[in-house]
């Protein structure tokens, strides 16, 4: 069974793809079809003077299973108007990084602007990840995605964003810090061939503003899994998830990273308090259901590397895939960081005897870029969703 969850999108800088593994950009992508006029009279009006919030989800599925891609099509911040019954044409590319983009078909969208589309047993896809991008013919603006296809067994890490990196404010702020060292815990079980996977209670219509904070402070590429909208209980929405990837996907859970509050979203995926790592003040009521980190990431990271739990993944098919390139962004981790195009992590912990602000081994090489990377990044993330596409724009899966 496919599992839909929203994906990371490639920056690009200076209207040119960055996406690059061994060496090779992917793909310049062209719109197969020609803007055409749009298919209900209203949409013209309801249109104007908004800019489209569009995502599609990504999806995670085994080779034997169903590969569907879902999507909605919305415009304006806060989803104010809905794409209804427009054309929109779907494409994938089945040999990254450098194959060819192909047409797959054309959906229309539903009155809650949203499709639908299950890739047919004539393109079924082979381990591996896989570029996808829908665009609306009616204005040619996009979206990105991945279909990532993995063997059953593979192994991963869970982090929730909220409860496991941001260390001031809520990251609906202009730039919340990160936890000193979060972001190299993340790299390190990457490394180790994990796939990793970030969960939020938040709704997909904050996916563009939490993925660019994501991106501008470097995490490893994974999949991201957003609410559907808002709903009553995000922590079940969370638990429900890895249920699935576990129940219907044959995922392995081998860690998993949050606050107090997670710990029951864990429990409830039957993971022992060996296998959670939690962040915040120790609690007697939670004490035998988890382990605290209580001296930073830092002395964590340092933990894992001389402990058995922070051994290589087992599924050398996955590792292989993961070492070619990220899961959600094939090959560019090293390219990015070597042409200065991301900001590396700025960590900082509340200040105080025993929390004092702290270097990590990502901010190292990043901090001579100071502010003018950061308002590059930032302002480049914003504008990946809202562009439009032009016939032969230098454009690959953002």
């Amino acid at each position: 069974m496919a599992c839909p969850v929203p994906s990371f999108q490639v920056m690009r800088h200076d209207n040119s793809s960055i996406l690059e593994l061994d060496g090779k950009e992917v793909s310049v992508f062209t719109p197969s079809k020609p803007r055409e006029k749009w298919q209900r009279k209203r949409t013209h009006v309801k249109l104007r003077n908004v800019t489209a919030n569009h995502r599609i989800n990504d999806a995670l599925a085994n080779e034997d299973g169903p590969q569907v891609l879902t999507g909605r099509f919305m415009y304006g911040p806060l989803d104010m108007v809905t794409l209804t019954g427009e054309k929109v044409d779907v494409h994938i590319m089945t040999q990254p990084p450098s194959g060819e983009w192909l047409y797959l078909d054309t959906l229309v969208t539903n009155s809650s602007g949203r499709v639908s589309y299950t890739i047919p047993e004539s393109h079924r896809l082979g381990v591996g990840v896989y570029p996808i991008k829908m665009v609306v013919r009616g204005d040619h603006t996009f979206a990105d995605s991945y279909i990532t296809v993995l063997p059953k067994g593979t192994e991963f890490v869970v982090f929730s964003i909220d409860g496991s990196f941001a260390a001031s404010v809520s990251i609906m702020g202009s730039d919340p810090k990160v936890r000193a060292g979060a972001v190299d815990v993340v790299r390190h079980w990457q490394d180790l061939g994990y796939l990793i996977i970030y969960v939020t209670g938040r709704p997909d219509m904050q996916k563009q503003r939490v993925v660019a904070w994501l991106a501008q402070h470097n995490f490893p590429h994974g999949v991201v899994s957003f609410c559907d909208g808002l709903v009553h209980d995000p922590l079940r929405h969370k638990a429900n998830f890895l249920k699935l990837l576990i129940s219907e996907l044959h995922l392995r859970v081998h860690a998993a990273y949050g606050s107090t509050k997670d710990v029951a979203v864990y429990n409830a995926i039957s993971l022992s308090p060996m296998q959670i790592y939690i962040v915040g003040r120790p609690t007697k009521k939670l004490q035998q259901q988890c382990q605290f980190i209580t001296d930073g990431y830092a002395a964590h990271l340092a933990q894992l590397k001389y402990s058995h739990r922070a051994r290589p993944a087992r599924n050398t098919a996955t590792r292989m895939a993961l070492r070619k390139g990220s899961f959600g962004l094939p090959g560019q981790g090293d390219f990015l960081r070597s042409r200065n195009h991301l900001l590396r992590t700025i960590s900082a912990q509340p200040s105080g005897p025993s929390h004092r602000h702290e270097r990590t081994q990502s901010q190292a090489d990043g901090e001579q870029r100071g502010q003018r990377s950061m308002s590059m990044a930032a302002g480049c993330w914003g504008r990946t969703m809202t562009g439009r596409l032009e016939p032969g724009s230098a454009t690959g899966p953002k």
